[in-house]
């Protein structure tokens, strides 16, 4: 029996509400041809059936992956959700679908397009994530830290883990612009959650001076005659500088 294509899945946009649309392509025998979220238009004639969040169902999912396929297909498939590809809940359903047919060796294939679509996005999440780990600069504000960033990809989930274990014991939050969600940690806790706007305070006296220090020690160690801007920018491009001290004015 063939499978039905002309139906489109709408979901809420998280990972366990796409794992929940593995799970219904699969017992309702469906492939659909497109995955919206809820902010998402949807232009279409065909039927678009709603997927509902269901843990069970989407623990089912997460657990197969890992069996059927690899504990390696899993993390790669959570890294490529997190990247902002077109169409990249299609493509971790097309993914999916192939390991579930191959076994492990989907992974090695990556002369494939269905794999190399996946393995790209996940590479480009996983450099983006490692870049913001030096990249991201925080202030101080009433004895907290804070900083904000503008990521193409949504790696607050990846990057937070690191500076929790860098800063065990301050109280800081990171605020994605770009996506519009905060982590905030204290005292050993921590919470990601979306916030749609968020502010930085006026820096006080000693996190300005602190800041003037910075920018002078960063042009002072600068060698006038080895200056290649050209290498900087490739080294450190422009789109990450909006929030890094020693950039701005």
């Amino acid at each position: 029996m063939p499978y039905r294509t002309d139906i489109a899945y709408l979901y809420d946009g998280s990972f366990y509400g796409l794992l929940c649309c593995v799970y219904e392509s699969y017992y309702a025998r469906e492939m659909p041809f497109a995955i919206f979220n809820y902010d998402e238009e949807q232009e279409t004639l065909f039927v678009v059936k709603e997927i509902f969040t269901d843990e069970v169902k989407a623990e089912k999912v997460e657990k197969s992956i890992a069996e059927k396929i690899s504990s390696d297909a899993l993390k790669l498939v959570h890294m490529c959700y997190l990247s902002r590809i077109d169409e990249r809940e299609l493509a971790i359903l097309r993914f999916l679908r192939m390991g579930y047919k191959i076994g492990a060796d989907v992974m090695d294939m990556l002369a494939n397009d269905v794999v190399r679509v996946v393995v790209n996005a996940a590479k480009n999440v996983a450099g983006e994530s490692h870049l913001f780990t030096g990249f991201l600069r925080f202030g101080e504000y009433n004895g907290a830290l804070a900083a904000v960033i503008e990521p193409k990809n949504f790696i607050l989930p990846v990057i937070a883990p690191h500076f929790c274990d860098r800063l065990p014991s301050e109280q800081f939050l990171i605020y994605d612009k770009t996506h519009k969600y905060v982590f905030v940690y204290e005292k050993g806790e921590h919470n990601l959650m979306p916030l749609d706007n968020f502010e930085l305070p006026e820096a006080g006296e000693d996190e300005e001076m602190y800041r003037r220090l910075w920018k002078r020690f960063y042009t002072t160690i600068a060698i006038k005659g080895r200056i290649n801007p050209k290498l900087q920018r490739g080294n450190l491009p422009k789109r990450y500088r909006k929030h890094m001290t020693e950039f701005v004015d």
